[in-house]
């Protein structure tokens, strides 16, 4: 019974290790800061269905904690294009490219990207 237990708490810890490792490398990555400056470029995508919908592409320097910059391509995914003058982080993997961004506050951006962004 103690080795079923133990090989069971093995399992476990290997598939949450796993799906945590997989998590990091495809989602995960760099934080870096952009400012928006452009109302991007109107791109219009089909799905699968055929449906047409509306987005914004952005290709736009971002800088991380330490001021190393990074192009940064993605799609804002609304309708209507982004803030001019808005501030988001940016979420960068090698591999991806950009899989995550959220708005955030001046305040919030690190010195050496408020410098170089400015």
């Amino acid at each position: 019974m103690k080795k079923f237990l133990i090989g069971l708490v093995l399992f476990v810890v290997l598939v949450f290790g796993g799906l945590k490792l997989y998590e990091i490398t495809y989602y995960g990555g760099e934080s870096y800061y952009t400012k928006i400056t452009t109302t991007g470029t109107k791109i219009a995508p089909q799905d699968d269905a055929g449906r047409v919908y509306v987005d914004y592409r952005y290709n736009q320097p971002g800088y991380d904690k330490q001021g190393q910059s990074q192009t940064l391509v993605f799609n804002a995914n609304k309708s209507r294009p982004l803030r001019v003058g808005a501030y988001l982080k940016v979420t960068y993997n090698l591999k991806k490219g950009v899989t995550a961004w959220e708005a955030v506050e001046k305040s919030d951006v690190p010195k050496s990207a408020i410098q170089k962004l400015e």
